[in-house]
């Protein structure tokens, strides 16, 4: 893992960038103290957090909420 400071990540972005998509872990420090991490995206696993998700809100939406209240049938809530 290497480590470089917040201004020469500043200075050297797009090498650092290379870097990391290549493999490479780059922990950013300010003042000695690590701030951040730049590693390379991975989208298979992003693909697979946003298909949980979609399920999790699916299963969700087919539940409902209850707001409370009486329920009504499709035809009351269309009379007049």
């Amino acid at each position: 893992m290497k480590r470089v400071s917040a201004r020469e990540a500043n200075q050297a972005f797009s090498r650092l960038l290379r870097e990391a998509a290549a493999g490479e872990e780059i922990v950013i420090t300010r003042r000695g103290e690590p701030v951040a991490k730049l590693v390379a995206f991975d989208s298979a696993k992003a693909k697979a957090e946003r298909s949980r998700a979609h399920a999790r809100l699916m299963k969700r939406l087919r539940r409902g909420v209850d707001l409370g209240g009486r329920k009504f049938t499709r035809d009351e809530m269309h009379e007049r």
